[in-house]
């Protein structure tokens, strides 16, 4: 797909596991704030940073196109869990550079993975290759806050997402399944289908 100068192209990455409700709040408030012409949606591949096991990238790729599917923009994108060996952001950004040359890349993430931007993989080239966006979680501390995290990005600004604060993450959700508990007001009823029908998150 080539792109154009107008361009704007987002990365929306992360294990997704599972996809909940403020994952897609998130994607939507990136769309019409940044004005993105599309966002990808790339659950991660091996997740090199985190010390559990995550679920089957086959059922998290299933969930997000089910969690995603009324977001017009938003393109589930596999190629991380394809990628063999740990997966990198910059790897990513670097190919949908190439795909869409002359575009504007928005790189979406929040506020806790703003503050370990430092231990990423070419942690240097992020902000020179991508404009990296904040949004906040309930509770989180104020923009100026993030200013930490600035160094690795050799002072490339962060830019602001405004989003509905949300206590909602995938933890407290998977927590909710291996006790039994109904997780179906937090995320999509399809994506609650699907976690039963698969028998996903539960109790070993």
């Amino acid at each position: 797909m080539s792109g154009l100068p107008s361009q704007r192209v987002g990365l929306f990455g992360g294990a997704f596991d599972p996809p909940h409700r403020t994952h897609v709040a998130l994607a939507q408030a990136a769309i019409e704030q940044l004005k993105l012409d599309v966002l990808h949606v790339v659950p991660t591949g091996h997740a090199w940073h985190k010390q559990r096991p995550l679920t089957d990238a086959i059922h998290r790729l299933a969930m997000c196109r089910l969690a995603f599917a009324d977001v017009a923009q938003a393109l589930v994108d596999d190629r991380e869990t394809l990628r063999p060996g740990p997966t990198y952001t910059m790897d990513t950004l670097d190919e949908l550079k190439n795909e869409y040359p002359g575009a504007a890349l928005y790189l979406i993430m929040g506020e806790d993975q703003a503050r370990a931007l430092a231990t990423w993989h070419r942690a240097e080239e992020l902000g020179r290759t991508a404009i990296i966006c904040v949004a906040s979680r309930a509770g989180a501390e104020s923009a100026a806050d993030l200013a930490d995290v600035s160094p690795p990005l050799h002072g490339s600004p962060l830019q602001r997402l405004q989003l509905p604060p949300s206590p909602l993450n995938a933890t407290e959700i998977r927590d909710l399944l291996v006790r039994g508990q109904s997780v179906a007001p937090l995320v999509f009823e399809s994506v609650a289908r699907y976690i039963a029908q698969h028998h996903l998150y539960q109790a070993a």
